[in-house]
């Protein structure tokens, strides 16, 4: 699934070729997503120039002057501005027509993505109850460890729920904690508040990283433009069970963890 950094790529090659333009038309290829597709949508977007698109979270919001249409990439989706002579495949579920003759194409192969509506001055209950952005100023150690207190569930469960905070999903926790030195399963309020302040320059150090190389691409996300990810190149634990340690030279170790596959290195992380 893509997560905050691949969200952020999109938006950074998006942004460029959407703002200041207006949409022309909307063209909905099927009534739903992951939830059915508002009527706002095909009736209120035709004819509006696009104010900004921002990111909350793993959401795109593309804000125009009567709302924001709020977008999820899901598992498979992606976004692309396209020109609009090229022809739609079967999972291409959505086009936004701009008034540049491009379009801009919803694909969505699982159609576990969503195109929902935000109007001006409202919050879309799915915000509602996020915890901060990792790479703003509120995140931090004194917030995670002020977080963390009187949590028996594992730091790993704890950095990956999105109330605490937003967008560090499996590849990027595990790796934040590899480099903090921290074991996965350490119950969340056992962590000392200076390794929750390395934890925090951590998420961020590697988000940033993440962002700058375009996110990490295993099967089905791409950039904008179509190139792939190159995060992928430089991970330490996530996905190497069983290989060695990139630091120490141990084996790697591996289990699940909160439903999720969990790696990292008994070694450098306690």
């Amino acid at each position: 699934m893509p997560e905050l950094p691949e969200v952020e790529t999109t938006r950074l090659g998006l942004a460029p070729e959407l703002e200041g333009r207006a949409i022309a038309s909307v063209v909905l290829r099927r009534p739903d997503l992951r939830w059915p597709i508002p009527g706002e949508i095909a009736a209120l977007l035709p004819g509006q120039r696009i104010l900004g698109l921002r990111r909350r979270a793993k959401y795109l919001l593309l804000d125009l002057e009567p709302g924001s249409a709020l977008l999820h990439l899901g598992m498979t989706g992606s976004l692309r501005v396209l020109d609009r002579s090229l022809p739609a495949g079967p999972h291409d579920h959505v086009d936004l027509v701009l008034d540049s003759g491009q379009v801009v194409r919803f694909t969505d192969p699982r159609r576990f993505g969503c195109l929902l509506w935000q109007p001006a001055g409202a919050l879309h209950p799915l915000l509602a109850n996020l915890g901060p952005e990792p790479l703003g100023p509120d995140f931090h150690g004194d917030y995670l460890f002020r977080a963390s207190r009187d949590r028996r569930a594992s730091v790993k469960t704890m950095i990956m729920d999105q109330s605490v905070v937003v967008g560090v999903g499996n590849i990027y926790a595990a790796e934040s904690l590899f480099q903090a030195g921290i074991a996965p399963a350490r119950a969340a309020g056992t962590v000392s508040r200076p390794r929750y302040d390395r934890l925090a320059q951590a998420v961020k150090g590697i988000l940033a990283h993440a962002i700058q190389c375009g996110g990490t691409t295993f099967r089905d996300f791409t950039r904008p433009d179509g190139r792939p990810g190159y995060f992928e190149q430089e991970l330490f634990v996530y996905g190497r069970e069983g290989e060695l340690c990139l630091t120490c030279g141990s084996l790697l170790r591996g289990s699940r963890l909160g439903n999720r596959s969990t790696v990292w290195c008994s070694h450098c992380q306690r």
